[in-house]
């Protein structure tokens, strides 16, 4: 909400494909420079799932080899980075991967993991081609027939190589695991030259990210080959909410600043508190220090989100943001939740989730036809997490079949 006021529901991300040499008899002699400034969605849910437009772009300015490198230039956003207090053991994992200025299919990947041919042998990890050059050291083993597989990955803090632990059974089927792919701007980069060469054109350079570079390439007389825009924000909100992806929050709050304001989460951070005060939202009542909520310094009362709910409350529910929003039994994280109840498709709500913390906020019409807003927070829970969400939804369908008309006294 607080990004959309700032820059507008039409808002649209850029990342350009810049020159910096000329092209001549299909060559173009300098490195493809590739800009942007936070979209995250390329090759992503709310994007396209090909770069062929941008093959065709080239094709269309007659390249078809580049002899140079492809460099990725994240300088308009701030340093990809984990956000403040984050567990580092979330950061190995697809809803912890980091967003920067460059951000390719979503910054994330799937493993393919075997168990090997013996008891306590090594795993076999299948080779990728999303995984192209990241470089991945496998401590998984093989377990006991019929133990229960448990695999996670690991991005250490201060390691440029992704770490795959745990155990799968002896015998057992392959599984699927993702990954973050690190750091994102050398993923694009990387990334992106691997799409070109499939595309059929010959890149002689490697990828690299601008900031491992002694040098930034001359860029004064380069020009530009390609503008790629992302869709609106009215778009990309709907699975940063339905599906509850971290990476497109981040990019998301940085806007927070302006069209044309820092792309810096400490500024955004900044912004969303003043525009927050402006709402009426006392400074007490809440505590942010990203975007994702997945940092544990981040607090908020009740009051606080309900106060929001309330300023976003649409009567049509046609907003972008209510239209965003998960509906019970229907679609997103609450798709299997509540089904069968008289909250299935009456309640929209956004579900949190961390260890020992479960929430779920937004609106549900009661059983007169009364909007209602409500907030359900569940802190520090003991036993299983699921018996603290079906205490939440219980409480949900409540709310969907009360009522405050009389009851009949026959």
């Amino acid at each position: 909400m607080s990004a959309a006021e700032a820059v507008g529901w039409d808002y649209t991300f850029e990342t350009t494909l810049l020159a910096t040499g000329p092209v001549s008899e299909g060559v173009l002699h300098g490195d493809l420079v590739v800009t942007g400034n936070g979209d995250p969605t390329v090759l992503g849910r709310a994007g396209n799932d090909t770069l062929a437009p941008w093959t065709a772009a080239l094709r269309e300015r007659g390249i078809e080899r580049i002899d140079g490198r492809v460099i990725a230039d994240d300088n308009q956003v701030e340093e990809p980075r984990p956000g403040f207090a984050w567990s580092w053991e979330d950061l190995g994992y697809t809803y912890g991967a980091m967003a920067g200025a460059l951000n390719l299919g979503e910054n994330a990947l799937v493993l393919v993991v075997h168990a090997g041919t013996a008891e306590n042998g090594a795993a076999i990890i299948e080779p990728s081609s999303e995984a192209g050059s990241l470089s991945i050291v496998n401590h998984a083993t093989t377990g006991p027939a019929g133990s229960t597989a448990l695999l996670w990955p690991e991005w250490l803090p201060g390691e440029t190589r992704l770490t795959i632990e745990g155990s799968i059974p002896l015998g057992s089927p392959a599984v699927r695991l993702g990954v973050a792919s690190g750091n994102p701007t050398l993923w694009f980069a990387r990334s992106v030259r691997a799409w070109l060469i499939a595309g059929g054109i010959e890149v002689s350079g490697d990828a690299v990210d601008v900031d491992d570079l002694p040098h930034p390439p001359d860029q004064a007389y380069a020009h530009v080959l390609y503008v790629h825009r992302s869709r609106p924000l009215t778009d990309i909100v709907q699975p940063l909410l339905k599906d509850s992806i971290n990476l497109y929050a981040e990019a998301v709050l940085r806007l927070a600043t302006g069209r044309n304001g820092p792309r810096a989460t400490g500024a955004a951070l900044d912004a969303t508190r003043a525009r927050l005060e402006s709402w009426g939202v006392p400074e007490d009542g809440i505590q942010i220090v990203d975007g994702s909520g997945l940092s544990r310094r981040n607090v908020v009362a009740p009051e606080t989100l309900l106060a929001i709910l309330l300023r976003a409350y649409d009567p049509s529910g046609s907003s972008p943001f209510m239209r965003a929003l998960p509906v019970a039994g229907r679609d997103g994280t609450l798709a299997s939740r509540m089904t069968g109840t008289a909250a299935e498709g009456n309640v929209i709500a956004k579900a949190g989730t961390l260890w020992n913390v479960r929430t779920l906020a937004g609106y549900v019409k009661s059983a007169d036809g009364e909007p209602l807003a409500f907030v359900i927070m569940v802190n520090n829970f003991e036993g299983a997490a699921t018996e603290a969400v079906a205490a939440i939804d219980r409480l949900a369908v409540r709310l969907a079949t009360f009522s405050r008309a009389p009851r009949s006294t026959r």
